[in-house]
């Protein structure tokens, strides 16, 4: 039988209050609703703009699973549910427009340098919540991949591009063998199709997920290879591709994100990797990759 909405919580209204009881129930979540939900956080416009059978053939479930995934969150049905992703579609572009109105009067009160300050307090926000999640046990096993791997392929899209780029940087100027896969003409799985064995995928994506980052990191680790993800939640797409995952919360300013912490992380992730490869020496055997257990992991 289909769950009950619970009568004692209000439903999600937002995208990101969806987002967050998702993060709340998903150890909860049977297989096939966590299935559901991947889908959904991949494919949020096909989601407002589909039916219940449309929706339940591309996740690759019942039209009741959908049902029952609503329910599990508290809507009353399918119908419910779809209407936080229609508001989400339908205020994005105002969405943007008025997060430039709110800093164009913070910036009209205080000035310039007073907004300038709120993203110095936004970008130390991300740096404390990063020191606090990020599990010594899983970077060590990020790390012992990277390390051990003949050539590190790299992918990030849209809001991730930035890092990809600044890892294939600076693992160039660490002589470390790497492959930006940027995707451009849709090619990244061109990009990738010369990976072997011995090679490592560093994925990097957020809310709402780019599509083709899941699907690659997916191809990647399918083909037995390790891969090792930067994201903002373990319910994020790439966590069920990943060997090694790391969750980063950045701080906004009227919606408007840095990247502060994630580029923090991804040098340490280089230089950290740079120092274990001269430590080891690059001719040891790749170790094993299953999962770490740490709490990231397991999370």
């Amino acid at each position: 039988m289909p769950e009950a909405p619970d009568p004692t919580l209000p439903k999600p209204r937002s995208y990101d209050d969806l987002c967050a009881r998702i993060r709340e129930r998903r150890e909860r979540l049977p297989a096939r609703l966590a299935q559901v939900a991947n889908h959904m956080l991949m494919h949020p416009d096909e989601v407002a703009f589909g039916t219940v059978a449309t929706v339940a053939g591309a996740a690759g479930v019942q039209p009741s699973a959908l049902v029952r995934f609503a329910k599990a969150l508290d809507f009353d049905g399918f119908s419910d549910l779809q209407a936080v992703f229609r508001d989400r579609l339908r205020g994005r572009l105002p969405e943007h427009r008025e997060r430039l109105r709110r800093i164009q009067e913070a910036e009209g009160e205080h000035g310039p340098l007073r907004l300038l300050e709120r993203f110095e307090e936004a970008a130390q926000l991300s740096l404390d919540r990063l020191g606090g999640s990020v599990d010594e046990a899983t970077l060590a096993h990020a790390v012992a991949l990277l390390a051990r791997a003949d050539t590190i392929y790299i992918l990030g899209l849209r809001r991730a591009f930035p890092i990809a780029a600044y890892l294939a940087y600076a693992l160039a100027k660490l002589d470390l063998r790497s492959v930006l896969v940027d995707h451009v003409g849709a090619s990244g799985p061109e990009q990738i199709v010369g990976a072997r064995a011995g090679d490592v995928l560093l994925a990097v994506s957020f809310t709402p997920y780019t599509p083709a980052t899941v699907e690659l990191a997916n191809a990647f680790a399918q083909g037995g290879r390790p891969v090792v993800a930067i994201t903002d939640s373990p319910f994020s797409p790439l966590a069920q591709a990943a060997a090694a995952r790391f969750d980063v919360a950045e701080a906004d300013v009227a919606g408007f994100r840095s990247l502060s912490a994630t580029f923090c992380l991804a040098a340490a992730l280089a230089v950290a990797t740079a120092e274990r490869r001269a430590r080891d020496g690059s001719d040891r055997p790749a170790e094993a990759w299953a999962p770490v257990q740490g709490p990231a992991a397991r999370a």
